[in-house]
């Protein structure tokens, strides 16, 4: 069944209906040529999860009457915010679709002094704003209940400070070599539930010793990933899926 969004704080009440708008009304109509009669899945500010069904319909707005309401727990109990450093390609758009499906709570692209792409500053707003796009795309089809934000900051030591977090650790591939397997498994065991993570991770060239040192000196911990060294793409995903199996799984 199709998933949407609400952006608006629209209450949902069995057998009761609101007025559908924005994008939403045309990807439903239009793209998928709802009828009256059809239903689809909305997604409150407040995580709840509605069954509606079509009843009329304009171009510009639609009315839904509610079937039943139901609050879903699909979201890692950890959230878990990915920063990354600005790659080149279409690698931080696979990092954001990916990343939402493997449940991340947001993203946060930097510059670094590895960094081989840079976005320009009046391009940015732009390519955030894709990035949102395609967050909220992905988050639609892997049926979550919230969408992951996406952001911009200009330096590490920036980010620290501006990114709200109960733990954070960096990927670290010096770590991977000299065999520190640890570092992961403890800042999940001491983080409670429900405490955000923040997880960096370098662009291709990775991190230099400086930024390392920057962190460090921010109490973020480096972590090894295990002993392959991963894509600046892969990483981040390998992170995701640790903690979903650690919280989820085991």
């Amino acid at each position: 069944m199709q998933r949407y969004f609400l952006k608006s704080a629209i209450e949902v009440v069995p057998e009761q209906t609101f007025e559908l708008t924005g994008d939403a009304v045309h990807h439903w109509l239009t793209v998928m040529r709802a009828q009256p009669g059809d239903q689809a899945e909305f997604v409150t500010i407040a995580r709840d999860v509605a069954v509606g069904t079509l009843v009329t319909a304009t171009k510009a707005a639609a009315t839904v009457q509610v079937m039943s309401v139901t609050t879903p727990q699909v979201e890692l109990s950890t959230p878990v915010m990915i920063a990354c450093g600005v790659s080149k390609g279409d690698k931080t758009e696979q990092i954001v679709q990916r990343g939402t499906e493997l449940g991340a709570a947001g993203f946060v692209f930097f510059d670094c002094q590895y960094a081989v792409a840079k976005w320009a500053p009046n391009k940015r707003a732009r390519k955030l704003a894709r990035l949102a796009k395609i967050a909220e795309s992905a988050a639609e089809q892997s049926h979550r209940t919230m969408v992951p934000t996406v952001s911009y900051q200009p330096d590490l030591a920036t980010l620290v400070t501006a990114v709200p977090h109960a733990a954070s650790v960096v990927a670290w591939e010096e770590s991977a070599k000299q065999g520190e397997h640890s570092q992961l498994v403890q800042t999940l065991q001491q983080l409670p539930t429900g405490e955000p993570l923040l997880a960096i991770f370098g662009p291709e060239g990775g991190l230099t010793p400086a930024e390392i040192e920057t962190l460090t000196a921010a109490g973020v911990q480096p972590a090894g990933l295990g002993p392959r060294i991963m894509r600046a793409e892969t990483a981040p995903l390998y992170l995701l899926s640790a903690v979903s199996f650690w919280r989820e799984l085991v």
